[in-house]
């Protein structure tokens, strides 16, 4: 069992990301404001929220030697006291009802390169990058939810 630290989102495309402490998730549109989680028509929605483990996030910056904070990434999640399953089809549910079925690791992008030389190849490390999800159940969540491995 883990615990929800942080939540942010960003409303285009390399737009500035938006720090907040809840959020309403929903199974067509992901986070409520964030521009990733809509599906594209035809689309299967493999990245609709991303999850970002605090460990993680601290072992890269350990490694380059910087401390930036967790929003940098650009994930939508920040996952305290739980290893995230790297297993695509494994359930999460947060808080009472929202359940996310991770599909799979997420890549590092140039952008990290940007943020600290180093930072992409220490991010591309053990999933230390993070996981993109699908929403099954929608709901509302907060920073201090609980979160739980539901399984496959």
């Amino acid at each position: 069992m883990g615990t929800l630290a942080g939540i942010a989102r960003h409303g285009r495309p390399k737009g500035p990301m938006e720090t907040i402490d809840h959020v309403e998730v929903t199974l067509d549109g992901g986070l409520h404001g964030d521009f990733r989680g809509t599906i594209k028509p035809g689309g299967k929605g493999r990245r609709q929220v991303t999850l970002l483990e605090v460990g993680d996030w601290a072992a890269a910056m350990a490694e380059v030697g910087h401390s930036l904070p967790w929003s940098a990434r650009r994930a939508n999640l920040l996952v305290e006291g739980l290893d995230l399953p790297q297993v695509p089809g494994t359930r999460l549910r947060i808080g009472d009802t929202v359940e996310l079925m991770i599909t799979r690791e997420t890549d590092p992008c140039e952008r990290m390169e940007a943020l600290a030389p180093g930072l992409r190849a220490a991010m591309m490390v053990d999933w230390r990058g993070g996981a993109c999800s699908r929403v099954l159940v929608g709901g509302t969540i907060r920073v201090g939810d609980t979160i739980l491995i539901l399984g496959e």
